[in-house]
């Protein structure tokens, strides 16, 4: 009996000396992003002391962090009742506020939080500002106001400073916020933040050894410190893609840095779903698979696990598994969560499933529900139709013709695309061989549909020229494609296309004439011109079929257009 009195005494002083940690203690692992460490101790902290305002409401800016609104507003209810510093949690209320783009509605709760404030007040002012940076429809503006009011009640306010920066920073105001953050750690140099921010604009400028330096710096004042190690994974992921010679050297540091952060934050399920997220950047889909099945094993409910499982999948080439996780996303998640690479993954995984290896369609209505989710990708996110190149040109080379323009129609309407260029060339080609090889007759040719796809390659192709005047081919095609356009006018411009085309390659002298390609262009060019001009200027079409002949002495076709000319 004695022992066991003996341990429950022991485990009593053990928890009161657990309930005994401070604010300060919850304030350093919310910034070191060890956010289930910062939960644990604010929960104790709420249960010894209820009537603290200030513990709720950072219980709450965690579960915010955590994209947890829900669980955030019950903690925020609570605590604007509490006896001390309820008004902080307007200030929480206000930042969910701005998540729902309900402007009037924050700036009531802001109003709410700084009603009472004293002279000396300042801290409220730090909170909204951050509130206003943190927010998803964030205002860096008007958090830069706040922010200031707070720096004049105390001008030595470190922290103000530091959220200063934040906020400078995100304004695109680089060399303000690169003051704040230095006055930042000058007036407090236990804000290790502050320093690591200086490496993060100098990673931001691609400066990257640089900024590997500073954040090496930043180790040696705290070599605990977490978030410095995801900033060093971040920096040589990005490294990685500017120097493609190196890529695979510095995606394996970036993932030994990344799982160093993750071994300084707590594991949890919300630092498990950061490392998944920067898997899919690495794209290291055998190790997102695990993280996934591991994630999966802590939460069966949490939507955002089924993305991964089902990015995961579909690189793995599960096709079936990608296609079940990623509907279950989609239909369980909020839908402002559901983004448009969502439904690219999608997508991708139906035509996987959909398309044989011998490059034929065995799943028509499946190939069919893939193009619907293509169209939702690019409604909730324009700019995700460059990254359908890959697909396009997967489809083109199994000469799917017609599917291929499906995928790169959307993918050339992409704003500020670098693939622009080459998707508009495909999209011409792949109307072009569908045309010529696939349909068999001017009947099927002349039809309208037929008709308004050949203008969109003729469109196509005039933005390629437009952006690159010597791409031969885009001429050549361009007069074939004008060829199958009804109309005179369409035929007047397939000659002046060739008349192009002749003179581009000409410009590039006699090595590329000596091209088979270029002599093969160049007869149908010329051929055409000269048919063209048969009736109305006998002189310039014998001009031209005698070009043609001199490249293709066995042609009777040209031959025998000469023999008409000449009678």
């Amino acid at each position: 009996m004695k022992k066991i009195k003996f341990i429950s005494l022991s485990l009593f002083f053990f928890g009161t000396a657990a309930f005994a940690q401070d604010l300060d203690q919850a304030k350093k692992a919310i910034d070191a992003e060890q956010y289930q460490k910062a939960k644990t101790i604010l929960k104790s902290l709420i249960a010894s002391s209820p009537d603290k305002g200030k513990n709720y409401f950072h219980l709450g800016e965690v579960y915010l962090a955590l994209d947890n609104a829900d669980s955030a507003k019950i903690y925020f209810d609570k605590g604007i009742v509490a006896k001390d510093n309820g008004n902080f949690n307007y200030i929480g209320l206000g930042e969910i506020s701005l998540d729902k783009g309900n402007a009037a509605e924050a700036d009531a709760n802001f109003n709410k939080a700084t009603a009472n404030l004293k002279k000396k007040d300042a801290e409220e002012f730090l909170y909204i500002g951050k509130a206003y940076i943190n927010s998803e429809n964030h205002d860096y503006k008007k958090a830069i106001t706040s922010l200031k009011k707070a720096i004049a009640v105390d001008p030595k306010y470190a922290q103000a400073f530091l959220s200063l920066g934040d906020a400078q920073f995100g304004d695109a105001d680089v060399n303000s916020a690169y003051s704040s953050y230095r006055t930042a750690y000058d007036l407090d140099n236990s804000l290790v933040r502050a320093k690591m921010q200086l490496g993060v604009i100098t990673k931001n400028a691609k400066a990257f050894p640089e900024a590997i330096t500073a954040f090496n710096e930043v180790i040696k004042l705290n070599a605990n410190y977490g978030p410095v190690y995801r900033e060093l994974a971040e920096t040589y992921y990005f490294w990685s893609t500017s120097d493609t010679s190196k890529r695979e050297e510095y995606i394996k540091k970036a993932l030994e840095y990344y799982e160093k952060y993750m071994s300084l934050t707590d594991y949890s399920l919300d630092s498990r779903m950061r490392h998944a997220d920067f898997l899919i950047l690495a794209k290291d889909y055998q190790a997102l698979q695990k993280e996934a099945q591991a994630m999966q094993q802590l939460d069966k409910v949490n939507p955002r696990i089924y993305r991964y499982l089902g990015y995961a999948a579909y690189e793995n080439k599960n096709y079936d598994e990608s296609i079940k996780a990623l509907n279950d996303f989609i239909a369980k998640a909020d839908p402002k969560r559901v983004s448009g690479r969502d439904y690219l993954f999608l997508a991708k995984a139906k035509l996987g499933k959909a398309i044989t290896a011998e490059g034929t369609i065995a799943d028509k209505a499946q190939f069919d529900s893939a193009m619907v989710d293509l169209a939702k990708a690019t409604e909730i996110d324009p700019a995700i139709g460059a990254e359908f190149s890959d697909l396009g040109v997967s489809l083109y080379k199994q000469k799917l013709y017609l599917e291929s323009v499906k995928v790169f129609e959307p993918a050339t309407k992409a704003p500020n695309s670098k693939n622009a260029l080459l998707d508009n060339f495909y999209l011409g080609n792949a109307v072009l061989f569908y045309v010529a090889n696939d349909l068999k007759t001017d009947a099927e040719r002349n039809k309208p549909e037929v008709q308004e796809l050949l203008k969109k390659a003729d469109t196509a192709y005039g933005n390629v020229v437009a952006g690159s005047p010597t791409t031969q081919d885009a001429h050549l095609n361009r007069a074939k494609i004008n060829r199958f356009i009804v109309g005179q006018e369409a035929k007047d411009s397939a000659v002046a296309h060739y008349q192009k085309y002749i003179e581009v390659v000409h410009a590039k002298g006699e090595a590329e004439l000596a091209k088979e390609s270029v002599k093969a262009g160049l007869i149908g060019a010329y051929s055409y011109i000269g048919s063209h001009y048969a009736i109305s200027d006998k002189a310039k079409a014998k001009e031209y079929f005698e070009k043609a002949l001199v490249l293709d002495p066995n042609s009777q076709y040209i031959k025998e257009s000469l023999d008409v000319l000449k009678k």
